[in-house]
């Protein structure tokens, strides 16, 4: 195709607001709908004024193409199907008692898929209006409905997005819908209302279809394996608004919120072409190298070579194939009429009292109790689901005992760096090291281990037949432990990632009825928390070390730095009916317990969500208030303290009011490191989230940034109370033992860093006469023989005459004092 030079046309449909287009199919004419009661019908490649429907309800939220017919939806709760050569109003195909947020319309143009906030899906036949298909299996209302474009092998696929981040698969081959998938964890939760898009977007060739992911990229997903091939990464640094494939595959256009639009090419998942664009909708010419988008002005934008000319002439190229990995076996649409395979029950999973208080776990619940001899002990439903009947035994009327025996509320067990099922994947570990993620493959479980550094490690893959549910991973090598079945015994798994022997890995069976609880792996030991209490400590490659019995239990987690080992368990239960978080921490190659039973530091009805120690070996816990706490002195019996680090709450990125969270990872280089989850997340999931990293600043004033800015002594204070902390930890560290270099260069970095400040401070109290602060900072110096001297020059500096001298006798004292301890000496 000749290439012409780029042309950008603007047009003003409509006025500001929320404005959707689409092209018909033979490329003729292109339709606008907005927020005004006006549709526009362009005549592509006419100069003239585009043709005007009144004929239609006000805040349209989307739109559907055919080339003799188009339906607009609205927040009205009504879709109007219209006739492309009259401009006339056909027919309101349906009337919702709430709004519609999509329609869409079937390739051979005789049905019509509604999506509205309420949960029932509706499939209108457009020549009688009579046959209506209602798809009911969604628990929560549905944001977006898209048709497969081929209906190929006598399949008509239409997938539905919910707002609460699951897509339903129909097959709608038969007069009978059938779900032919239920798949989570790929696309985000969404409000109905939200500009950020969960739509399918099937691929041309209709094998594969695309989705928005929370990490702002687009995944490619297989219609035979419903399982994620490819991905378009790191294209946008906001949620992404739409996204559409060019009519033969060959390209993908993607826009966010950050204002971009993307051009891909599908073969290479790459970029080829930004462009600086608002957009709230996409469309492809069917036929030409141009792109048309809408914004949020009501704005009409029409790109002409928008692909640029080295790959433009793939445009003319005939269908191109998704780019999958791989294609299995189709999945039968009768799926949902045979009785499922027994599955095993997995350690995460939806609880129907969740679902009843609104609780969002992605993962669903087939129920453990399977029915597979049709004995009929499990109750079913209409629909196949087994019936939740102790939802209802509280009800009036119920028989039940008058009262029931009261028992404390304890801490459930968890694993630092593990994330819960999400669809068939999980991680098992995150930190600075590299990941540990699996794949739930109904046999049988595949676990990949993935470093950043890959010129030090190798990544490694292999099938797990054990179904391992925690995993540790360090500079040595992984460990993993899977939990007990009724037919065998909880294991432990360990693999170095360098050995110089042939076989260097190793297992362990738990003694039976003994269930892994939480694990954790050092430099030096493996330690095994077991539901038996218990705790087991191993070397390296598998030699049993120690092995005793927690005073306070059920375990909840553990950590480990070296030869130190840290237990949390649930101790005594306190007035509020729930049990106290405990911790001890030993040395166990001396075998020396430095603290034991002492509280874990949480905000009143404040959960742990991790426990980890840092790169210097300090212990550290990360709470549900978004606070980092350090434990301060711990190598001192009886005087530790857990000190926040970090209040994420205070960040000066959530001043805007974004609404983002923050996964623990590690604390390494006086920073915190974490991934940031956005969009009420509350776990990372796929692909792999990038890593962040924050400075230290502990929450000594509730101040925000902006305030802080107009008041600097606030900052000051904050960085005087920060190194003293750091400081302190660093004294620990080094203890009664000679400093090396490095220490004593860290230690006179930290003692300069709280001076600088106290005198930064000094200088805004001698500024504004407040004598007796001023002469209080001078006593808080770490080097006072050096800095009183600056001190003095600061207070005369300011005519403080009488403050100075003052000074001058405070630094004499010192100096009395450091003769007399000297002769004493």
């Amino acid at each position: 195709m000749a290439s012409t030079a780029r042309k950008v046309i603007r047009r003003q449909p409509h006025p500001p607001g929320p404005t959707y287009t689409a092209y018909s199919p033979d490329g003729k004419h292109l339709i606008t709908a907005g927020t005004n009661n006006a549709i526009r019908k362009f005549i592509v490649a006419s100069e003239d004024e585009p043709e005007t429907l009144d004929d239609c309800q006000e805040l349209s939220t989307g739109i559907a193409v055919l080339n003799d017919k188009f339906a607009v939806s609205s927040e009205d709760g009504i879709v109007s199907l219209y006739r492309m050569g009259t401009n006339e109003l056909d027919q309101f195909l349906v009337r919702c008692s709430l709004p519609v947020r999509d329609v869409a319309l079937s390739p051979d143009g005789n049905w019509a898929a509604v999506a509205s906030d309420e949960t029932v899906v509706k499939v209108v036949n457009v020549k009688d209006m009579s046959k209506v298909i209602s798809l009911k299996e969604q628990s929560k209302s549905s944001k977006h409905v898209s048709f497969h474009p081929t209906g190929n092998e006598n399949r008509t696929y239409l997938a539905v997005s919910c707002t609460d981040g699951a897509i339903y698969i129909y097959s709608l081959s038969s007069e009978q819908p059938v779900l032919s998938k239920r798949l989570d964890g790929m696309i985000q939760a969404l409000d109905p209302e939200a500009e950020t898009t969960s739509k399918v977007a099937w691929h041309p060739d209709g094998r594969a279809f695309a989705v928005a992911t929370a990490t702002r990229d687009i995944i490619l997903v297989s219609r035979f394996s419903w399982e994620r091939q490819r991905s378009f990464a790191n294209g946008h640094i906001g949620q992404i608004n739409d996204f559409s494939w060019s009519p033969n595959g060959a390209f993908l256009a993607s826009a966010g919120a950050d204002g971009k639009l993307v051009i891909w090419e599908t073969s290479t998942q790459s970029v080829i072409k930004r462009y600086d664009q608002s957009v709230t909708c996409i469309a492809w010419h069917p036929k030409e190298n141009t792109l048309s988008l809408t914004n949020h002005n009501g704005e009409l934008v029409t790109i002409s070579d928008v692909v640029p000319e080295d790959k433009a002439e793939l445009l003319q190229a005939s269908l191109q194939p998704a780019p999958l990995l791989y294609t299995d076996v189709e999945v039968p649409d009768n799926s949902r009429a045979i009785a499922p395979a027994p599955r095993r029950r997995r350690s995460l999973s939806r609880d129907p009292i969740d679902e009843l208080l609104g609780f969002d776990d992605d993962e669903g619940d087939d129920g453990f109790i399977e029915d597979d001899d049709n004995g009929g002990y499990v109750k079913q439903r209409p629909n196949g689901k087994r019936a939740y009947d102790y939802l209802t035994e509280d009800l009036p009327g119920s028989k039940r005992r008058a009262y029931d025996a009261w028992s404390p509320q304890i801490h459930d067990a968890l694993q630092s760096g593990s994330t819960p099922w999400r669809g068939n994947r999980r991680y098992l570990s995150l930190n600075l090291i590299g990941f540990v993620w699996t794949v739930d493959q109904e046999t049988h479980n595949t676990v990949t281990v993935e470093f950043y550094d890959r010129e030090q490690y190798r990544d490694f893959h292999f099938t797990d037949p054990y179904l391992y549910d925690k995993a540790c991973l360090n500079e040595n090598g992984t460990l993993f432990s899977s939990p007990k079945t009724d037919s065998k015994s909880a294991t432990l798994f360990y693999r170095p990632h360098e050995t110089w022997s042939t076989r260097a890995d190793w297992r362990i069976q738990m003694p039976p009825g003994e269930d892994i609880a939480s694990i954790a792996l050092s430099e030096s030991y493996i330690v095994v928390c077991t539901t038996n209490g218990y705790v087991r400590v191993y070397t390296l490659f598998g030699i049993p070390f120690r092995v005793y019995r927690q005073k306070h239990s059920p375990v909840v987690t553990c950590a480990s730095w070296r030869d130190y080992i840290m237990v949390v368990a649930n101790g005594a239960v306190s007035a509020d009916g729930r049990t106290q978080m405990t911790y001890t921490i030993e040395n166990v190659k001396r075998d020396e317990t430095l603290q034991s039973n002492d509280v874990v530091a949480l905000p009143p009805d404040g959960e742990l969500h991790s426990v980890f120690f840092s790169d210097n070996g300090d212990p550290l816990i990360y709470d549900s208030e978004g606070v980092l706490l350090v434990l301060q002195h711990w190598r001192s019996p009886g005087q530790a303290k857990w000190v926040p680090l970090l209040d994420t709450k205070q960040l000066d990125r959530q001043s805007g009011g974004g609404k983002e969270s923050y996964w623990p990872v590690a604390v390494a280089h006086d920073k915190f490191h974490c991934i940031i989850l956005k969009g009420g997340e509350k776990y990372p999931y796929f692909p792999r989230p990038l890593l962040s990293e924050f400075e230290f600043k502990v929450p000594v004033t509730s101040a925000s940034a902006d305030i802080t800015s107009s008041n600097p002594a606030l900052g000051h204070e904050e960085t005087v109370v920060r190194e003293t902390v750091l400081l302190s930890l660093l004294e620990d560290f080094v203890g009664d033992r000679a400093s090396t270099s490095i220490e004593g260069h860290q230690k006179s970095r930290r003692e300069n860093a709280i001076d600088k400040a106290l005198l930064q401070l000094l200088a805004m109290e001698c500024k504004d006469d407040h004598g007796e602060k001023a002469l209080e900072i001078c006593g808080l110096f770490t080097q006072p023989k050096r800095t009183l001297d600056l001190a003095i020059k600061i207070a005369m500096k300011y005519n403080r005459g009488i403050l100075a001298g003052k000074i001058g006798e405070l630094k004499a004292s010192l100096e009395d004092e450091s003769m007399d301890f000297e002769f004493g000496q």
